[in-house]
């Protein structure tokens, strides 16, 4: 195992939260890292949006952007390597792609055919609204947030 450098975009955005009724905020930022720019720049324009539409954030425009950086991963000489390390518990081996099941069936008809998630319990697939919550391939339940209002 050897280590080599990739390059990465950072998405950094810097907000400032205050609470309803305050006029001081608390700064802070957030960083992501994306392989592709188109990635990066896509996540930062909905986290812009979903950002202003709050009463009590603001989006320090300025300091909020993607830019190109580098960072230094392990790179494994062949897919025995690979194996070898993933039999001492340091890999977790992701699902084989299987064809999306929503692709084949209309979204409509695939939506009227499953169940509420909450009558299933979370059981997937099962349907929110006009969301279609589909299983995880581990096995692990799904949860279904709602915000109440």
């Amino acid at each position: 195992m050897d280590p080599v450098w990739i390059k990465v975009f950072i998405l950094t955005l810097s907000d400032c939260v205050a609470p309803a009724g305050k006029t001081v905020c608390q700064e802070h930022e957030v960083e992501m890292q994306f392989l592709a720019q188109a990635e990066c720049e896509v996540a930062l324009q909905q986290l812009i949006a979903l950002k202003n539409q709050s009463a009590t954030t603001i989006v320090n425009g300025q300091e909020s952007g993607c830019a190109p950086s580098a960072r230094q991963v392990q790179a494994y000489a062949s897919s025995d390597a690979v194996k070898a390390a993933s039999n001492a518990g340091q890999w977790h081996e992701p699902a084989a792609a299987t064809e999306d099941a929503a692709s084949t069936v209309s979204h409509a008809e695939r939506l009227a055919s499953l169940s509420i998630c909450e009558e299933s319990l979370g059981i997937a697939p099962c349907r929110q609204g006009d969301i279609i919550v589909e299983a995880t391939s581990s096995g692990i339940p799904v949860e279904i947030w709602r915000r109440d209002n």
